[in-house]
């Protein structure tokens, strides 16, 4: 069934989004069978576990890391890792650049922002992006690259509220393109919808999900 809903999904939404599909807990013969069907955008939330499947699967396998990281697990995925979806400190950021420049490689990244209601979940504020935007540590840092922004909508049945909370991300992504990202033709992503919300998140100008469960099945 993964090939089958893998290409239901690709079918409904639009070619300049991008799908990650997220194998965490998932075997290696379930991240295959995705990869068989010509997909290479897989989605982890734990580092032991990415460096695991990273190291057994396919090398042209393109890992994003969607969990929140740790600052002493980032030197086990800054040599292979294709993108970063949640920087959500100033003090990750320098670990990243700093294991970037350790191996003389450029990290990309997204920021990731608080926008639900839950106070569980991780991310930055917008005046704090802006003041680390505006600092002078972030302007050495040249071994990280700034790809976008990515959020997480509150867990509720409420789509009005989750609509919004979208919005709000994707302002705030046109405001840091057109202040401080300007000539950076990289700055483009914003990641945010998941299995339950993403046509939500596609509609409110996402242009990368992550999803899990409608691929892969519920979680093991």
């Amino acid at each position: 069934m993964i090939k089958e809903n893998l290409l239901k999904i690709k079918e409904r939404i639009p070619e300049d989004v991008t799908l990650v599909a997220v194998s965490k807990t998932k075997p290696n013969d379930a991240i295959l069978s995705a990869y068989n069907a010509g997909h290479k955008d897989f989605g982890e939330n734990k580092v032991q576990e990415l460096v695991e499947k990273a190291a057994a699967l396919p090398k042209d396998i393109q890992w994003h890391m969607i969990g929140h990281l740790q600052r002493n697990k980032v030197k086990y995925i800054a040599p292979f890792v294709h993108l970063i979806h949640g920087v959500d400190s100033p003090r990750l950021l320098e670990e990243i650049n700093k294991q970037g420049k350790k191996i003389d490689r450029i990290i990309p990244v997204l920021l990731q922002f608080h926008i639900a209601k839950e106070e569980s979940k991780f991310g930055f504020d917008f005046e704090e992006v802006k003041e680390l935007l505006s600092s002078e540590a972030f302007a050495k840092y040249e071994n990280i690259d700034v790809h976008g922004v990515m959020g997480m909508a509150t867990f509720t049945d409420n789509e009005e509220q989750v609509a919004d909370e979208f919005r709000a991300l994707h302002n705030y992504f046109q405001v840091l393109k057109s202040h401080y990202f300007k000539f950076n033709n990289a700055f483009r992503i914003v990641s945010m919808g998941m299995s339950g919300d993403y046509n939500i998140a596609i509609a409110e100008g996402s242009n990368m999900i992550r999803v899990g469960s409608a691929i892969f099945g519920e979680r093991n």
